[in-house]
């Protein structure tokens, strides 16, 4: 008998045993195995592109042929490994699914035609133009002034992800010259809530840590499947627990990631700030908290106005709440101010009005008790696992805590970040090693994409994208958006030299840099994916460009949003695959008539056919090199962008109107070489880490920089056009001509355990954020087990393991400064980003200064801390029926969404067989004393509905999902994965399409969903 890898695949998993004897012949086996690396095959520098662990590759090629792809053993964060979906990654290039002609789909067509590559540019490009033109606004009157908005809401690009940085630089750029104000990536589905719940309180909205150092953890507290999801990773969980580090894993279901922990504790979905909540009341309370830490490095000391009020005052609102426009007046959320405008301070952290005893009364609601209620987790459990983490505190110990979707994807989003985020600084956990805040992203360059712009509401690097109000001239928008102290006084510096790399000699002085050509937005409560769907069923939003991504199936109330994209006069996909997006009009069930949208299909490209860097989770961006060129008609989506802003500059070429200089005056030149013109991947890198217009004098008159040379830093920026930056947070990348530092593939050397080697980490190459905090007021570190950076009084500098995230040579009893790019901030100022240089308890967020728990809006209870039972500002979309939400009495089950290893979001790996063949098909999970209620057996079909929509799927009946006591009630939880839909490789890989039972609602700030804590009935389906 002889097997096949398949077979050996199929016949492992039936019998469960290892297959030795019995006959069977493991001759190909062994000879597959031992053709993996062949000699005369060349490596090339690789990186998955899955999720955003970033594992690098080594991709084997030969007669330009992939024939292996295999982790590179010296990546000191991955140390060669591979999880399933990184070791399927050949199945990308070499894949019969793959598409590799472009197709186009006629208005009510039922099939796909071939068409070639030329004409479907030109087609797309007339398309784009013709929009454009019929949707764009040039100016628009704010009171009685007319103001340049150049904006046009006909049209919506997705970026992606899982796109290169450089390419979903090109989209930002070319977008925002279009004009676009709806512009989005898959961030705003998964992790948006991060960037403003960690900026807020750090003053970045990026992960504060390095997942190498995870191994230095006193305490880890997973709140995600951080096991399952990011496997790579979770190697520095268990090298710190081989060390004798305690896991807490805090997750509604029993996981991979909850068999390795020390305490599984489960959670009702949606009530983290609870949990957390209660964590940092028992911290205060029994005093573990890190005291020297809190008040000389967060904001904890600093005293607020006396009218401000919180929700424990209020029964849940915050003072300035106004019920007809459900939004807050922060007129209140303000410090008292000394002579010199700098909040006055309270070290002793008594008087009542600072923001210590703000905090404390705060969260004296939340006691052990009221989280036994609200999130079901016993009052035993609770305290034993408070009294573990929280002794992760002071001098000697730190502890870490990761979350992903679990937290973000909620009308509570940002502030149940904010609260794990606070409980870090309290403990004084942020900027040590072994501490800080683990973002575990779960595509490969959801945080590059971010760093990038491709998101309606902000700019490469940042800045925020302008609004027509507040900012109507460059000068208004600068003074708005540049804070008084703290590093962001810099902002001037960051626009100027974006908009001369984006315009070029068309940028001077004398028209404010062309300020005008950037979009304004009407306001901001528009433009986000959710946004623009809506727009697309009201038939609003006419064109729309999707690259890498796959909102038929990903959107939140997905059956709404694929009629949405059925709307649509004209789409763009380009990928790699036919995604459920693509094949919108063959929906099953679906007539192809009944759609007019005109469909290009245009085949893509992945990592290993181009050229590009990816930044993971960490901020590490890292390069992978082109290994092989795409077949048919396939390119990178670089080539694509740049081949579209080519035609848009010839078919508006002769145009004298105004509203057409944005596009004519875009510098553009990236050198596109070959049939398929590709362009030149480190030029945009260049453009990206910044370069001199014209000569550069230094203060001195000394010349520091030549014409086009790149900049060395992002310190030299300057804000009278002599630097061009397309995102300044990436200067440094490349900083001569020819050397690209995200291309290092250096091994760890000596006591560089951080590998600063390998790689680039923004900003500067830093590894750990806020790493003035590893050292006291002094500049001493803590304990010797927790040193990292420290001050150097002999050579008055601050040296150690990595580089400073504070002013090289600022002692630790510099007075604050007064001018300069670092204005306002002093020599025990850690959190340099922030306006006072502080960890911010207290903090301006759309809906409170602090977290407030408020119930999902499909709950199983009422909020039981207050009267206020949802969000008060949460965005909740009007579109009538098709956004109905639930009762407990109608839809009594809580139901959560989840991922898997073996699948990566919304269909890539469906089309793989390797992984498509590792799950029997779509699930939903339910305890077993559920199932016994409901007469269902593993197995069963089962309906899952709510008032969106029902899908039928298979009854997984399992031990891992508990019923939670919710204020002396049973509450049953159901668990689904999101990545089926319609499209896939084998039967296994379809199914119907989870996201449909999600409603449109949204968090206030990012108006990222709630997906994970719905309300659904269950019923055993009927044949």
């Amino acid at each position: 008998m002889s097997l096949s890898r398949r077979d050996f695949l199929k016949y492992g998993a039936a019998t469960g045993t290892a297959v030795v004897g019995g006959g069977i012949d493991l001759t190909p086996v062994e000879a597959a195995a031992a053709s993996l690396r062949i000699k005369e095959a060349k490596a090339f520098p690789g990186v998955c592109p899955y999720c955003a662990v970033g594992c690098a590759q080594l991709i084997y090629v030969k007669d330009n042929k992939i024939v292996d792809i295999e982790g590179d053993p010296d990546a000191p964060h991955t140390e060669g490994a591979l999880c399933p979906k990184g070791s399927s990654t050949y199945q990308l290039s070499l894949n019969e699914r793959r598409i590799s002609k472009c197709m186009y789909r006629a208005p009510g067509s039922d099939k796909w035609e071939e068409k070639p590559l030329d004409w479907m540019m030109e087609q797309i490009a007339q398309r784009v133009k013709k929009t454009r033109d019929e949707t764009f606004v040039e100016s628009v009157k704010v009171g009685d002034k007319p103001v340049t908005v150049n904006r046009c809401e006909g049209m919506a690009w997705l970026g992606s992800s899982v796109l290169d940085n450089e390419e979903n630089y090109l989209i930002a750029k070319l977008s925002r010259g279009m004009g676009l104000v709806n512009l989005e990536n898959s961030a705003r589905l998964c992790h948006s809530a991060t960037v403003p719940a960690l900026g807020a309180t750090f003053g970045r909205g990026a992960m504060t840590t390095n997942l190498i150092d995870v191994q230095y953890a006193d305490v880890i507290m997973p709140t995600s499947n951080w096991a399952e999801c990011h496997p790579v990773s979770y190697k520095w969980v268990m090298k710190a627990k081989e060390r004798g580090a305690k896991i807490i894993h805090v997750d509604p279901r029993f996981t991979r990631t909850s068999a390795t922990a020390d305490y599984h504790v489960p959670i009702r979905s949606g009530t983290n700030i609870v949990f957390f909540g209660g964590l940092i009341r028992y911290a205060i309370e029994s005093k573990k908290y890190f005291h020297d830490y809190v008040v000389t490095f967060t904001n904890a000391s600093l005293l607020v106005d006396p009218s401000f009020k919180t929700p424990t005052d209020l029964d849940g609102l915050f003072s300035g709440y106004d019920a007809g426009k459900r939004s807050y007046d922060q007129s209140t959320w303000k410090f008292q101010l000394d002579a010199d405008g700098y909040p006055k301070q309270d070290p002793t952290l008594r008087d009542r009005n600072c923001v210590f005893q703000h905090l404390r009364r705060h969260y004296a609601r939340y006691t052990p008790e009221m989280v036994e209620r609200v999130c079901g987790i016993s009052k035993d459990l609770f305290l034993k696992v408070a009294d573990v983490y929280c002794s992760a505190s002071g001098p000697d110990k730190t502890g870490t805590i990761s979350y992903a979707l679990q937290l973000n994807q909620s009308t509570n989003g940002v502030q149940q970040i904010r609260s794990l985020c606070m409980l870090q600084l309290i403990l004084g956990n942020i900027g040590r090693p072994g501490g800080g805040v683990v973002a575990l992203r779960g595509h490969s360059n959801v945080q590059g994409a971010t760093d990038f712009g491709t998101l309606y509401h902000m700019l490469p690097g940042y800045p925020a994208a302008p609004l027509q109000a507040p900012h109507p001239t460059l000068t208004d928008y600068l003074e708005k958006t540049t804070p008084k102290g703290g590093f962001w006084v810099n902002n001037p510096k960051f626009v100027v030299s974006l908009l001369k790399a984006w315009w070029g000699p068309a940028a001077t002085k004398e028209n404010d840099y062309v300020y005008d050509y950037l979009p304004k937005r009407e306001k901001a409560d528009a433009y986000s994916h959710q946004h623009f769907v809506v727009g697309m069923h009201q038939k609003k939003v006419k064109g729309f460009i999707c690259m890498g991504q796959n909102p038929a199936v990903d959107s939140p109330n997905a059956k709404m949003s694929r009629q949405a994209v059925r709307n649509l006069e004209w789409l763009v996909v380009v990928d790699l695959f036919e995604t459920d997006t693509a094949a919108i009009w063959k929906e099953p069930g679906i007539d192809p008539k009944s759609s007019q949208v005109e469909v290009f299909f245009i085949p893509a490209a992945p990592a290993a056919e181009k050229d590009g860097s990816i930044t993971n989770t960490m901020r590490l961006a890292q390069w992978h090199v082109k290994a092989v060129e795409s077949p048919g008609d396939a390119r990178s989506d670089a080539a694509f962008i740049v081949d579209l802003g080519n035609r848009l500059k010839e078919l508006y070429g002769a145009s004298k109107a105004k509203k057409d200089r944005p596009v004519l005056d875009l510098v553009w030149d990236y050198q596109p070489q070959g049939s398929k013109k590709e362009p030149t991947m480190e030029l945009v890198l260049k453009e990206c880490n910044g370069y001199a217009t014209d000569d550069v004098p230094d203060k001195d008159g000394t010349l520091q920089y030549k014409k086009g040379e790149p900049m060395k830093t992002f310190a030299h920026l300057r804000d009278d056009g002599l630097t061009a930056c397309g995102n300044w947070i990436y200067g440094g990348i490349y900083p001569e001509e020819g050397k690209n530092l995200a291309l290092r593939r250096e091994k760890a050397k000596g006591g560089d355990y951080l590998a600063h080697g390998w790689g680039f980490a923004w900003p500067a190459n830093r590894r750990i954020l806020y790493n003035r905090a590893s050292a006291n007021a002094a500049g001493k570190p803590w304990s010797e087990k927790k040193k990292l950076i420290w001050w150097d009084a002999a050579q008055k500098k601050w040296v150690g393991n990595d580089v400073p995230d504070f002013p090289g040579t600022m002692a630790p009893d510099a007075p604050r400064q007064k001018e300069g790019p670092f204005k306002g901030i002093g020599g025990i100022d850690a959190f340099i980003m922030n306006p006072h240089g502080k960890g911010q308890l207290f903090a301006s967020v759309l809906d409170g200064a602090f977290p407030e728990h408020y119930e999902p809006f499909e709950s199983p209870t009422r909020n039981l801390l207050s009267k206020v039972d949802n969000n008060p500002v949460a965005k909740v979309y009007d579109i009538g029926d098709l956004n109905r939400l639930g009762t407990p009495d109608k839809y009594p089950y809580v139901l959560t969404t989840y991922r898997l290893t073996e699948h990566h979001a919304a269909g890539m790996s469906r089309h793989v067989p390797w992984l498509s063949e590792l799950f029997f098909g779509h699930f939903a999970e339910i305890g077993t004393e559920m199932a016994k209620e409901l007469g269902i057996q593993n197995g069963d079909m089962i309906t899952v509905e709510t008032p969106r929509a029902q899908i039928k799927v298979q009854a997984l009946v399992t031990e891992r999902i508990k019923p939670f006591i919710i204020n002396g009630k049973k509450v049953y939880q159901v668990g689904i994965p999101w990545h089926w839909g319609y499209q896939g490789v084998m039967k296994s890989a379809r199914g119907d399409i989870t996201n449909d039972l999600v409603a449109s609602l949204g968090d206030p700030t990012t108006f990222i969903q709630e997906s994970k804590a719905l309300l659904c009935n269950v019923r055993k389906a009927v044949a």
